[in-house]
Formats: structure tokens, C-alpha cells, sequence
């Protein structure tokens, strides 16, 4: 008889203990041992929380090279079936070799669930019978769990689930995730102290009543947007390191609807307008998605949405100025150019219209759209055709926490009929899912990436573009990292050709996440290695960093209401001076309205307490030496572009922290 130590490591995530017995057969290429119940000295249990125990199977001779395992558990009698997180198993031979067996899941039920040994393996290595065999049961398993669903036509698709409990328990929120966002989403409005006010259809009668609310919770930078919001050069610098630094674009030519001209203008520096565009100083942020769309109705008043035109200038001393602004797409006698010379509340309103505007392209398309959407069909692609064995699984599967629970709960909770979003925006209602689809007709691969995107729009050398300056750190060090370990596994192009796997993987992004859209630039076959590193550096890159650029200031930037208001009530001014104060808080949201803004945007941008920041991998996936190498490099270029920002910030008036990689979180999972 020979003997296997088996090793295994019981999650620490609460309630993964098991009280039930549990069932283990060894796999390996020269036989099968037989199915072991797995008990310790004394027979009892000893898979608890955190727990690392050891047993034994014995075999009449050694099984060769271990290929997998198989497990299942049994409840004790007059105990229920209760649920197991096991995290690995680690296998020695009596040979002295060791395997391991990543898990990292939920085992809730009774039946045989079969496991890999951790060496990544494409399906092109896996020549073993039983390999292919476990692979192919692994998938179609899958298949069914993870079906996709039209959520609405001409959006990216989504799972099928009824609710968050009938997700696949491997994907769902921790107990701990679980509990800090309920208590957030139940307790928002108390922890900001709103709660009197959440009913109140009031108008603002006045600026300090809007402060007294803001004051009961702040963030160091939402009091500075407090302070300076009504700033032109503050107006200037969130287009570039705000929440929405990806509408900008250097302007060459006006826009044929966009009538300014030399003499309407006084500009820094006393330059014309012809000049300084030919010079590279004209910047343009169109906000065309939204024209012509029925805005929301809210208290029974009809709200207003605009599709702004913007101008803006760099100046000397390296300030993006707003020049000029069309309220409308369409040029008329009603619908003027407003510029920093008309009177202060003229001036005020109309950037109060276009931060409003911004609200609602930032939401829906900046970050609904490009990045929670995308992540989750990145995931459920992943999860349908590709195995735990498959390398690109391994790479990616991090990538993916929490992504499918968060996006199920935005589905429910905020764009949903009864949904915050829908009852309380001025895109809410008919408009929202418009402007989605017309965000998805133009929406492009080289905009997805981001070293692209930047000189698509002629970003590459504009001062103080602070996320230009950090994303693109963070894609090259992702994108070395990802270079590294695919490199690893694929050695040659074709090797990624015959890869049906991986092409499946592909083949459903085009089809369920962009539609079939060949346009969209996005790949339908991926035909050589260089292809799929720059893919899948997209895929990490949208779902850490760029998530993180464009969620986590939501609070910073938008708490205090007149800086980024959800709705606004009155019309924009069709003739100047006929503005005031009094006509600024008559076209402010309502109480009510105002409240349940700043509450959702203090739980989309409050990090729980199980956040994993980029480049930290908990689950032990890869086991062999070259990736684990690689993802040691990884954390360590990571760590380093870390103080790199945070030294940099400590010289900034307004701290850019929303791409440094201790901050940016693994996966969309807020």
C-alpha cells in the first residue's frame, strides 16, 4: 500500500466551515484511488473556519501523475447539508511530489464536483482523456449556470437571475460584503443625516441651507469642490482629472453647430481663436448623445436635460479656462452662446447646465456602460466557456469579484422602474436607456484603450492630466504583466488560433457584449499573441483601473450638489440677464431629490472592508514558478507607481489619488 498526504485549507470567509463528511478521489494517469471519506485521528470535523487539516488515502499502488480530484460531502445524520468553502488541497505523493488543487468556491450540495491539479493547461496540452473529459463536464455545468439574458434591447447582455440568491454561490458577495452594503444602502440617508429631508419636494430657497445638509458628511476634496465650484479654471480641470476625464478632445475645427467666432471672444493672452486652435489650445466637450431627449418628470414637474457644446482654452500658465458655451445643439435667436463676460448667474447657470449634463453622461455611458457592463460580460463569457485549468482563467478570474452581484443589484436598485436612478434623474425614464444605446452605437475598441484614446482625441501632451498621467502607467504595467504570463503559456500565433477555448471566449464578447457589432473594431477571432495580450489587458485594465477613475470620486465631486446635479427644474435661459440667484435655486432639484443623489453617490464611491486592491491575488490560482514570478514583479511595479502618486499628490492642491494602484480595486465590485 502507498500512502498520499492530503492537505486541506478551509476558507476563512464566514460560515465556509462544514460540519458535513467529506469525500475525496484521486485521479492520476495510472488509476484511481478509491472514494475516502476524509476524517482525522479522533473522526471528527475538522474543516472549520481558516482550518488547515491533513489526511490520508491509502492506495494499493501510486496513481502516476495526479490529473485531478474528485469531492463530494455527505451531511451527518440528524445535521442538515450545510455549505463548505474550501479554499485548495494540496496533494503529496509517496513519490514525494506535490499537486495542487485550487478550489476557492462554495460546495452546497451533495454531488461529485471534480477539480484540477493548478498547472495552467490550454485545451491544445490537455491530451490526458480524463482531462478533456473534466473540462467538457466543467463547461457544460457552467453553460447552465451561467446563461445570458437581454436586459433591454441594444445594451450589452447580462446573466439570467431572478434575484442576488439565485446567482452561482462562487460569485455572490462575501457575509461581509453582504452586510456593509445593506447597512450602507439602509443607512445612507442617517449617516448623512438626511433623513428629515428624504420626503421633502421643497424648493432651495437659499445656498446655506444646501451647505448645512452638505457639511453633516464631506471628503477633503468635496470640500474643496464646495468651495470652488463656481471657479471657470475648477469648471476646466474636471474635465480632465474628475469623474468624467474622457469626454474631452483637442479642437482643430468648430463644430458647423458651434458658431464662435474671433470677435465674440477675449481670450488669455490676447491670441484669436483661429490661432490657438492651430497652436493646439482649443479644447471641445460635445455632449450630442443627448440631444433631443424627453427629460424626466419628477414631483410631478418637468425636469430639463441639455446637449451642451463647450469651449475651452489652455492658457499660459497651463489652466483649461471654459471660453464658451451652447446650451443646445442646434443654433438660434433662444438658444445663445454664453461666455465668462455676460453677467455672473448667466455665466453660472449655464455651467451649472452642463454639469448636469455631465451627470448624466458620466453615469450612463462613462460608467454604467464602459465599465460595469463590460466587465460583466467579460466575466460571463469567462465563467460559460473557458475551464478553472485554462491559463487565461487563471489570469482573469480575479478580474471578476463581486462584478455580476454589483451589476444584478445597480439592475434592481437604480436603473429598475422603481429604481433611485430612474425616479430621481433628469436622464431617469424614457432617456436613460436612449442615451445607452446611442453610448453603445459609438463606442469603439481603440476608445476602450486607453494609450488610444488618449491620441484619438489629442490628449498626449495637455498639462495637469493627471489621469492620462497614471492610467497609462497603470495599462503599461498591467500590460507587461499580462505580455509575461500569456507569453508563458502561447508561443507562437497559432497557438492562440487553435485555441477554441479562447476563441469561444472572443466569439461571445462580440456577439453578447457589443452585438455583433463589427464596427466596433472589437475582435471576433483572436489571430495572434499580441492580439490577445493587448485584449486582455483591456479587459483588467477597464474592470481596476479605469472603474476606479470614474467611480470613486462620485461622492468627492458629486456631494455637493451644484457641482453635479442630478435634475434640473427650469428651462435654460433663453435670453441674457435675466438670471439670479433666486433663478439658480428655483432651477436646483428638490430636497428630496438633491438628498437621494448625494446618499447613492456616498455608497457607490464607499470602499467595504474586504476591498482587494489591484495586483493582489488572495486565491492562489497559478501555482507554477514562471506566473507566480510574474505576479511577485507585478505587485512590486505596482507598489512602486504607488508612492510614485502619492509623493506627486502631496504637491497637488487638489490630490489625483483615483488611479493609484492601492486604491484602484481587482474588479468592479461597487
Amino acid at each position: 500500500m502507498v500512502k498520499y498526504e492530503v492537505t486541506v485549507t478551509t476558507s476563512s470567509l464566514l460560515h465556509a466551515t462544514t460540519t458535513n463528511n467529506i469525500f475525496m478521489k484521486l485521479v492520476g494517469t495510472d488509476g484511481e484511488s478509491k472514494r475516502t471519506w476524509l476524517k482525522s485521528i479522533r473522526g471528527t470535523a475538522t474543516l472549520y473556519l481558516g482550518a488547515v487539516s491533513t489526511f490520508s488515502v491509502s492506495c494499493p499502488t501510486s496513481l502516476g501523475k495526479l490529473v485531478l480530484i474528485e469531492v463530494d460531502k455527505k451531511p451527518l445524520p440528524l445535521f442538515p447539508e450545510d455549505a463548505w468553502f474550501p479554499n485548495k488541497v494540496k496533494v503529496r505523493s509517496p513519490e514525494g511530489d506535490d499537486y495542487n488543487f485550487p478550489i476557492y468556491r462554495w460546495i452546497a450540495d451533495s454531488e461529485v464536483h471534480l477539480f484540477r491539479e493548478g498547472t495552467a493547461l490550454r485545451i491544445l496540452d490537455d491530451n490526458h482523456h480524463l482531462g478533456k473529459y473534466s473540462r467538457e463536464k466543467e463547461l457544460k455545468l457552467r453553460e447552465e449556470l451561467y446563461r445570458w439574458d437581454v436586459y433591454k434591447e441594444g445594451i450589452p447582455h447580462c446573466i439570467k437571475a431572478e434575484h442576488p440568491l439565485a446567482l452561482p454561490s462562487e460569485v455572490r458577495f462575501s457575509f461581509t460584503k453582504t452586510s456593509e452594503f445593506l447597512l450602507t444602502a439602509t443607512t445612507g440617508l442617517t449617516e448623512l443625516n438626511l433623513k428629515g429631508l428624504a420626503f421633502s419636494k421643497k424648493k432651495w430657497t437659499d445656498i446655506d441651507d444646501i451647505r448645512k445638509v452638505f457639511c453633516n458628511k464631506t471628503t477633503d476634496i468635496s470640500e474643496y469642490v464646495e468651495k470652488h465650484w463656481r471657479d471657470d479654471a475648477f469648471f476646466g480641470y474636471q474635465y480632465l482629472n474628475g469623474v468624467n476625464p474622457i469626454l474631452i478632445q483637442r479642437c482643430t475645427v468648430l463644430p458647423k453647430n458651434f458658431p464662435v467666432t474671433d470677435d465674440m471672444l477675449f481670450l488669455c493672452g490676447g491670441k484669436s481663436l483661429t490661432k490657438e486652435m492651430q497652436d493646439g489650445n482649443i479644447f471641445l466637450c460635445d455632449y450630442k448623445r443627448l440631444d433631443g431627449l424627453k427629460a424626466n418628470v419628477i414631483n410631478g414637474k418637468q425636469q430639463y436635460l441639455m446637449a451642451p457644446l463647450v469651449l475651452l482654452h489652455k492658457t499660459p500658465d497651463d489652466k483649461l479656462m471654459p471660453i464658451a458655451i451652447q446650451l443646445k445643439q442646434t443654433p438660434a435667436d433662444d438658444n445663445p452662446i454664453f461666455f465668462p463676460t455676460d453677467s455672473e448667474y448667466d455665466w453660472l447657470t449655464a455651467k451649472i447646465f452642463v454639469r448636469s449634463a455631465d451627470f448624466s453622461e458620466h453615469q450612463l455611458n462613462v460608467h454604467l456602460l464602459r465599465t460595469h457592463l463590460l466587465a460583466e460580460v467579460f466575466a460571463v463569457s469567462l465563467l460559460r466557456n473557458v475551464p478553472m485549468v485554462h491559463p487565461l482563467y487563471k489570469l482573469l478570474i480575479p478580474h471578476t469579484r463581486y462584478t455580476l452581484q454589483i451589476n444584478f443589484l445597480a439592475r434592481l436598485l437604480l436603473i429598475s422602474p422603481s429604481g433611485v436612478f430612474t425616479q430621481f434623474a433628469s436622464s431617469g425614464g424614457e432617456a436613460m436607456i436612449t442615451i445607452m444605446k446611442r453610448s453603445m452605437s459609438s463606442m469603439t475598441y481603440r476608445s476602450l484603450c486607453m494609450p488610444e484614446d488618449i491620441a484619438e482625441r489629442g490628449m498626449e501632451d495637455v498639462p495637469n492630466y493627471y489621469y492620462r498621467n497614471d492610467g497609462l502607467m497603470v495599462w503599461d504595467i498591467i500590460n507587461r504583466f499580462v505580455k509575461g504570463v500569456l507569453g508563458h503559456y502561447y508561443k507562437s500565433d497559432a497557438e492562440v488560433s487553435q485555441d477554441s477555448e479562447l476563441q469561444q471566449w472572443i466569439q461571445d464578447i462580440f456577439e453578447h457584449g457589443f452585438l455583433s457589432q463589427a464596427n466596433t473594431g472589437i475582435p471576433q477571432r483572436l489571430a495572434s499573441v499580441a492580439e490577445l495580450v493587448k485584449f486582455v489587458t483591456m479587459v483588467i485594465f477597464t474592470g481596476s483601473g479605469q472603474h476606479s477613475a470614474v467611480n470613486c470620486g462620485q461622492f468627492d465631486y458629486g456631494g455637493w450638489m451644484p457641482n453635479n446635479p442630478i435634475s434640473l427644474q427650469l428651462p435654460p435661459p433663453s435670453t441674457k440677464g435675466k438670471t439670479s440667484e433666486a433663478t439658480m435655486l428655483n432651477t436646483f432639484p428638490d430636497v428630496n431629490t438633491t438628498v437621494q443623489g448625494m446618499s447613492t453617490m456616498w455608497l457607490l464611491s464607499k470602499q467595504s472592508s474586504d476591498f482587494v486592491c489591484l495586483g493582489l491575488y488572495p486565491e492562489e490560482h497559478f501555482c507554477e514558478e514562471v506566473p507566480c514570478k510574474l505576479i511577485s514583479t507585478f505587485q512590486g511595479e505596482l507598489e512602486i507607481l504607488s508612492t510614485v502618486i502619492k509623493t506627486r499628490n502631496k504637491s497637488l492642491e487638489v490630490p489625483y489619488t483615483y488611479m493609484d494602484p492601492a486604491l484602484v480595486e481587482n474588479s468592479v465590485a461597487i
